[in-house]
C-alpha cells in the first residue's frame, strides 16, 4: 500500500462514520504553549476536550503534520524520526470506548486485511488515580481477541495526558502487530516483535494543578496512529525509511552522492532525508532557521543534515533545493500552505545551507591555526581539547564531530573518548544554561483553560480592538500569551506607545469591562465571518466554518476560545509594562482584578 492509499482509505472510512474531515493545523501551535511544535493531532483540539463548540461539529478526523525533537540525535537508526504524519479520529462527546474500539478493529481488519490472529492490545490496570479498564478489556474480548493477547500496564504505558502540566488526559488502549515469522509469542511488553500500530486515548479526566484527577464533563475520544509505521506494517518492511514516503527523496540523495546501493539503509542518508522533510515542511509553517526558539531546531535539522551530506558527498546546496522541492511535490497536494512559503523554502533553505558550509570552512581555518599556534596542544590535558573542540561548537556552531575528525587527522592516536565525556559535560551545563535562559520563551496561547486565563483571553479580545481603535487598523495583533497571572499581548506597530495613548486603550477597555458585555459566539462560513467584519487570521488551514466570539458592538473575532460568559467578570484591567518586542512589533504586558 502507498501513502497516499492509506490517507484516502482512513479519511473515507471515518467520513462514512459521519465524521467531517477537518485541515491539518500547522506545526506551530497557536493556542497551546506547553509544546514547542505540534506532536500530536489532538493538540490542536485541547479547548474542544474541555467543552469548546468544535464549528464542524462533535465528530473530526483528518491527517495531523507533527514534530517531534527530542531524539534528534538519535535519527538514523530503524525507529526514529522527526516529521510525521498523524492519522486521527476524534469524539467531542459524542461517541464513546465502544464505537472507538469497534471502528479501530473494523478499520484493520476489514478494511487493511490484517489478521485478527496478528493483533494484540494494552488497556490501563489501574491504580490510586483511576480504576482498571474492564469496560476496553470486555469490548476488545468480544471482537475476538483473546484473553492472553489483552495485557494490562500501568500508568506509564496505558495513560495519555495531558500534553502539559495540566488538561484533559485518561486511560488508552494500545493496539500491537505481529510483525515477528511464524505464531506470534508473548504479550506487547514481553516481545519487540509486537509493534504499536494505533492509540485509542479516552478523555475523561482533567490533571488540575494540585495533582488532582477530576472527571470531565464532556467524554471524548482521541486516537492515533502514525501513517509512515502503519506503511511499514503494511507493506512488511523493517521500518519507515523502507516505504514510499522516502522513495523519492532517496533517489535524489543516491544520484547526486557517493551512495548508489542500499541507500535506505544508509545512516547519513536516512539522515539526510528525515532532517530535510522536517525543516521543508518547517518552512512551509514559516519556520526558518535562525539562532532563537523554533528557528534554532530548523537550523539544527539543516546543519545535522548538511554533516551527513559531507560524509557521502552530498553537501552541494543545490542538492538540498531538490529535496526541499520533492518534498513539496509529495506534500502540498495533503497539506494547505502558503503558495509564498512553498516557493521561498528552496532558497532560503539553500542560503542556510551555504552559511554553514562557509562556518566549517571558516572554523577549519580557525583550528588549524590554533594547532600551529599552541604546538603542545594535542599533547596536554584533554580537558584544554574538549574545551577548545566546545568553543568550536559554540562560538562557531562548528561541529562537534568535525573538530574530533580534524584532530586525529593531526594525532591519530588521540583518546577521543576521553575528550569527548569532558565535552558532553560542558554541552550539559551549556544546555542547563540555556534552559534557565530560554524558560518562558516558545509561549503562544494559553497557558491552561482555568477561569482566570478565560477571563484574560477575553481581556486579550478588547485589548486588541482597543489598540486598533487608538492607534489605528494597522495594528494588528502579532502574538499574545496568557498565563492565569497576566496576558501578553504583541501587535504591528513601528514607534513606542506614548504614556496618553496607552492610558487611551486602558480607559477603552474598562469602558468595555464596566457595561458587563454578553460574550456571544457565533458558528458561521468563514467568507460570512469575514464580510460581518470580524478580524483574525483567516488563512487557509481553517476549514470552512468557523467560530466568531462578539463582545457588544465593540469586538468582533475570529478565534477558537475559550472565553468569559462576559465582559462584567472581568472587573478591572490594567496595563502593566509596554516594550518593543521585535522590529515593528510592540508588546504590552496586562492584569485583570
Amino acid at each position: 500500500m502507498q501513502s497516499h492509499d492509506l490517507r484516502k482509505s482512513f479519511l473515507d472510512f471515518f467520513k462514512n462514520k459521519n465524521h467531517e474531515i477537518i485541515n491539518s493545523a500547522p506545526l506551530v501551535p497557536e493556542h497551546d504553549p506547553t509544546v514547542l511544535f505540534t506532536t500530536a493531532g489532538m493538540h490542536p483540539l485541547v479547548p474542544f476536550f474541555l467543552g469548546e463548540d468544535h464549528p464542524a461539529g462533535k465528530r473530526l478526523a483528518n491527517v495531523q503534520r507533527c514534530l517531534r525533537t527530542d531524539d534528534i540525535d538519535e535519527v538514523g537508526d530503524e525507529t526514529h524520526c522527526t516529521f510525521f504524519e498523524m492519522l486521527g479520529n476524534w469524539s467531542l462527546g459524542d461517541y464513546w470506548k465502544k464505537e472507538s474500539i469497534e471502528w479501530s478493529f473494523e478499520f484493520l481488519t476489514k478494511n487493511l486485511n490484517i489478521p485478527v490472529s496478528h493483533l494484540a492490545v494494552t488497556i490501563f490496570a489501574g491504580d490510586m488515580d483511576a480504576p482498571e479498564d474492564t469496560e476496553s478489556k470486555e469490548i476488545w474480548g468480544s471482537l475476538g481477541i483473546p484473553e492472553n493477547r489483552i495485557e494490562s500496564l500501568g500508568k506509564k504505558d496505558n495513560w495519555w495526558g495531558p500534553a502539559g502540566t495540566t488538561g484533559p488526559c485518561g486511560p488508552d488502549t494500545e493496539i500491537f502487530f505481529w510483525t515477528g515469522n511464524g505464531k506470534p509469542e508473548g504479550l506487547p511488553s514481553q516481545n519487540k516483535k509486537w509493534v504499536e500500530i494505533w492509540n485509542n486515548v479516552f478523555m475523561q479526566y482533567e490533571k488540575t494543578s494540585e495533582g488532582s484527577y477530576l472527571p470531565l464533563k464532556q467524554k471524548s475520544v482521541d486516537t492515533g496512529m502514525g501513517l509512515e509505521r502503519m506503511l511499514a506494517v503494511l507493506n512488511q518492511k523493517d521500518n519507515i525509511f523502507e516505504t514510499d514516503v522516502f522513495a523519492s527523496l532517496f533517489q535524489i540523495i543516491a544520484s547526486n552522492s557517493d551512495i548508489k546501493e542500499n541507500i535506505s539503509s544508509n545512516k547519513n542518508a536516512r539522515i539526510i532525508a528525515d532532517h530535510m522533510r522536517a525543516a521543508s515542511v518547517l518552512a512551509f509553517d514559516g519556520v526558518y532557521p535562525s539562532n532563537k526558539e523554533r528557528g534554532y531546531i530548523a537550523r539544527r535539522l539543516v546543519r545535522r543534515a548538511v554533516r551527513a551530506g559531507r560524509e557521502i558527498n552530498f553537501s552541494s546546496p543545490e542538492n538540498f533545493a531538490l529535496l526541499i522541492k520533492e518534498v513539496a511535490k509529495l506534500l502540498t497536494p495533503h497539506y494547505k500552505f502558503s503558495e509564498q512559503a512553498v516557493s521561498e523554502a528552496p532558497d532560503i533553505i539553500q542560503t542556510e545551507v551555504k552559511k554553514f558550509l562557509n562556518t566549517i570552512s571558516d572554523g577549519l581555518k580557525f583550528l588549524e591555526k590554533r594547532i600551529n599556534n599552541e604546538p603542545n596542544l594535542l599533547s596536554g590535558d584533554a580537558f584544554e581539547i574538549a574545551k577548545l573542540t566546545f568553543f568550536m561548537f559554540e562560538t562557531y556552531g562548528f561541529p562537534i564531530e568535525v573538530t574530533y575528525e580534524e584532530l586525529q587527522k593531526q594525532k591519530p592516536n588521540l583518546d577521543i573518548k576521553s575528550v569527548d565525556v569532558l565535552v558532553r559535560e560542558l554541552f550539559k551545563a551549556h544546555q542547563e544554561k540555556s534552559r534557565t535562559v530560554n524558560a518562558g520563551q516558545f509561549k503562544g496561547g494559553l497557558a491552561d483553560h482555568s477561569d482566570q486565563s478565560r477571563k484574560l483571553h477575553t481581556a486579550t479580545h478588547l485589548l486588541h480592538q482597543a489598540v486598533r481603535t487608538v492607534l489605528g487598523e494597522q495594528a494588528a495583533q502579532k502574538g499574545s500569551n496568557i498565563t492565569p497571572e497576566r496576558l501578553r499581548f504583541d501587535f504591528v506597530h513601528s514607534k513606542q506607545v506614548t504614556p496618553d495613548e496607552l492610558k487611551q486603550i486602558e480607559d477603552l477597555v474598562n469602558d468595555q469591562i464596566k457595561k458587563d458585555l454578553k460574550v456571544e459566539m457565533n458558528i458561521m462560513p468563514k467568507e460570512e465571518a469575514k464580510k460581518s467584519g470580524a478580524i483574525g487570521v483567516f488563512n487557509d488551514q481553517y476549514g470552512e466554518m468557523v467560530k466568531v466570539y462578539s463582545m457588544g458592538d465593540f469586538s468582533k473575532e475570529f478565534c477558537g476560545g475559550p472565553h468569559a460568559d462576559s465582559t462584567g467578570q472581568l472587573k478591572s484591567f490594567k496595563i502593566e509594562k509596554e516594550k518593543s518586542a521585535s522590529a515593528g512589533i510592540r508588546r504590552i504586558y496586562a492584569t485583570i482584578s
